[in-house]
């Protein structure tokens, strides 16, 4: 790989942005598609379908084939709330691999006892991101039922682009938990952006089980492929 195209690389790399080495194998002529750029490019189509699947591999156009090596930052879970759904979603997220943050400034919940190997954070989350910065590969999930927490973390989700944000709670808390972020600003497109009630729609009535209905949530939206019962209300749509 040529220096300029590596240093270009590492530049990504530390910023946690995404980007595509483009090699041709005919020539072995490279080149660094940055994901800002990917759209704009001849090989656009390829490169989104990559970095969606967040998989490395080889693509056939126009008679060249071009391998393409993905780079993408690590996904990262924060948990706002040391609560019971974080405990069993901890260690699910952990095994999907994403990298896990529990924020709780409630020192009294977010003790290691509780949290064994996992990331903890006792502090606001506006102080919390302002340390570590959120992004668009950070999925936030808003968990403890307190709008003097959660509001802060989904604020700071919604301006950072994170990728997925989920909040925990009802429709009707959910409504009025909407009127406070307008009153912030936010325009119902960025207020449509965040799941709630969080997770998938499975029944899930444990922890655990709504642990699993987020994990799944997030999952679906960071590789962007539509439900199964979406994918077929669509067809149904274009069949009426």
């Amino acid at each position: 790989m040529q220096l300029d195209l590596l240093s270009a690389l590492n530049v990504e790399r530390a910023a946690r942005r995404a980007a595509v080495l483009v090699t041709n194998l005919k020539g072995g002529e490279q080149r660094l598609v940055r994901e800002a750029d990917v759209a704009a490019d001849p090989l656009g189509e390829a490169l989104q379908s990559r970095l969606r699947a967040g998989k490395s591999g080889m693509v056939e156009q126009d008679g060249q084939s071009f391998f393409l090596t993905v780079q993408e930052p690590p996904v990262r879970l924060v948990a706002i709330g040391a609560v019971h759904i974080s405990q069993a979603l901890a260690p699910l997220a952990k095994i999907a691999g994403l990298d896990v943050t529990i924020i709780d400034p409630r020192t009294a919940f977010a003790t290691p006892e509780r949290f064994e190997g996992v990331r903890l954070v006792p502090d606001w989350p506006d102080a919390a991101f302002a340390a570590q910065p959120l992004d668009r590969f950070t999925a936030i999930a808003a968990l403890t039922h307190d709008p003097k927490i959660d509001d802060l973390a989904l604020a700071g989700a919604l301006r950072a682009d994170c990728f997925y944000i989920g909040a925990l709670g009802s429709r009707k808390s959910h409504a009025a938990r909407l009127g406070r972020l307008a009153e912030q600003g936010f325009e119902d497109a960025a207020l449509g952006r965040i799941h709630a009630p969080i997770g998938l729609d499975i029944g899930a009535v444990s922890p655990a089980e709504i642990a699993v209905s987020i994990l799944g949530e997030i999952i679906a939206s960071l590789r962007k492929k539509p439900l199964r019962s979406d994918a077929l209300m669509q067809a149904v749509g274009s069949l009426a």
